[in-house]
């Protein structure tokens, strides 16, 4: 079986064409460019990620040379838009999953918060769907429907009004597991009376396009991080993986049973398939990727490429919390700052490099520590991503978490989990161990630090993230 899976991320949209017997036989990626606003707000121009869709699905395609069997498409989760339903022209810019800007509106309900913990799994914060739909609507339009930014896309590749058991889960908008929406939650936003799509399953053919050439059927839809998961074969309780992208994303598998986090962390639908829920707990850092552009546009490093030759061997003291958009879980502190301290006249770039990973691997610890307060300790973490080819970002995560780190071998996680729930789609009898395939580390990373190290690591770091948020605005 051939498939088209495309994954339509942050900053750029992949596809891949991918043959069970032959594997990836056709790639291409398309960038797309988020506009970063004062105060917050992060958005995409709608047209620019559908041309992205097109053009990389048929980049690959034409790579490929091959007919395929289906097509299934992975989408960032929590970004929005408002659009015309019957000419599906969109009606505002689409709102990215790191906009801020619904932070008042979340206060305004903040009561509510632990209904939505106990409800939905998720904290009350703007970096869900629900509250950006809200303050689009309060803001931009009342016109159209106000949907996740996948709903839009399979619109214009089906005319399907639907979206995915993954993404909804994201929302604050529906009950942990529901395949329905909740018209109470939607109340608490405003939304109650608003045109929503349908809930899908993972493994559930959801139209056909033509888009790509010949009349295929589309399915395996799902969000990014969740067919990362997939892909990595966490398929057990206790199983564990970061994606280090734009921003760095652990989930952790939890069975059958959702776990509602004690410990500031979320838990969300890892995939429906069968009938049936599986469920995991994750965590997010906002900027790991972006982390490294940030010092790329300061000119301390001239890309990420140069990053492991240009990190020095030791920090020499200097700390760093690359806080540049807030700390996610397990703060939920939007208005934390970077900060930088332990810095003298004799520091140099490396050791800034050398801080900046490190505190990008400060902030996975403090996910993996609440994962364990709250489920199965981790005794190993699988890894993918464009950053996990430095080396020195590594060894700083299993050096920081004190267990082993083992990188994925393919740069197309996400989209092999796609395609993977597209290859169930289409044919039902099959199981999900038999569609992913196991896979060898192309590299393995045990900690080299000490664990009392690892320990005055972690505190010292712990005392600087305070100072980033300890300001509240009023």
């Amino acid at each position: 079986m051939t498939v088209l899976a495309i994954d339509q991320g942050t900053s750029g949209t992949k596809a891949i064409v991918v043959d069970e017997s032959d594997g990836v036989v056709g790639l291409a990626e398309v960038p797309v460019h988020p506009r970063y606003l004062d105060g917050g707000g992060v958005e995409q121009d709608p047209a620019e990620l559908l041309d992205s869709v097109l053009d990389a699905g048929r980049a690959a395609l034409a790579q490929a040379d091959r007919p395929v069997d289906a097509v299934s498409l992975a989408n960032q989760g929590e970004t929005v838009l408002a659009w015309d339903p019957d000419s599906g022209r969109p009606l505002t810019t689409a709102i990215v999953w790191q906009d801020r800007r619904a932070e008042a509106l979340c206060a305004e309900i903040g009561e509510y918060r632990e209904m939505f913990a106990a409800r939905t799994g998720l904290v009350l914060d703007p970096y869900f769907s629900a509250p950006k739909m809200a303050w689009l609507r309060r803001n931009l339009t009342t016109a159209g429907v106000v949907t996740t930014s996948d709903t839009w896309l399979l619109h214009q590749l089906t005319g399907a009004f639907v979206t995915d058991a993954t993404t909804a889960s994201r929302s604050l908008a529906a009950e942990l597991g529901a395949t329905e929406w909740s018209g109470e939650l939607l109340g608490l936003f405003g939304l109650q009376d608003e045109r929503l799509p349908a809930i899908a399953a993972n493994d559930e053919v959801i139209g056909t396009t033509t888009a790509f050439g010949a009349e295929v059927p589309v399915g395996g839809i799902v969000v990014d991080q969740q067919a990362a998961l997939l892909a990595e074969a966490c398929f057990d309780p206790g199983m564990a993986k970061c994606t280090f992208g734009t921003g760095a994303f652990l989930l952790a598998n939890t069975g059958d049973t959702p776990v509602h986090s004690t410990a500031g962390l979320t838990s969300s639908v890892a995939w429906r398939i069968g009938g049936a829920d599986t469920f995991c707990v994750d965590g997010q850092v906002y900027t790991a990727a972006s982390a490294v552009k940030w010092l790329s546009s300061l000119g301390i490093i001239g890309g990420a490429a140069e990053m492991d030759t240009v990190a020095a061997e030791d920090s020499n003291g200097v700390l760093c919390v690359p806080a540049l958009a807030g700390l996610a879980a397990p703060w939920w502190k939007s208005q934390a700052t970077a900060a930088i301290s332990g810095m003298t006249l004799s520091t140099g770039r490396g050791h800034i490099v050398l801080a900046v990973l490190q505190g990008i691997a400060a902030q996975v610890a403090e996910l993996a520590s609440a994962i364990n307060a709250d489920a199965a300790p981790l005794s190993r973490l699988r890894v993918d991503g464009g950053l996990t080819q430095s080396r020195v970002l590594m060894q700083a995560v299993a050096d920081v978490l004190q267990i082993p780190v083992d990188v994925y071998p393919s740069a197309h996680a996400t989209a092999l989990g796609a395609a993977a729930l597209a290859q169930l789609s289409v044919e039902p009898e099959r199981s999900i161990r038999e569609v992913v395939t196991g896979w060898t580390p192309s590299a393995s990373y045990e900690p080299s630090w000490p664990q009392h190290r690892a320990d005055e690591f972690r505190s010292g770091w712990r005392e600087l993230a305070a100072t980033t948020y300890a300001q509240e605005f009023s």
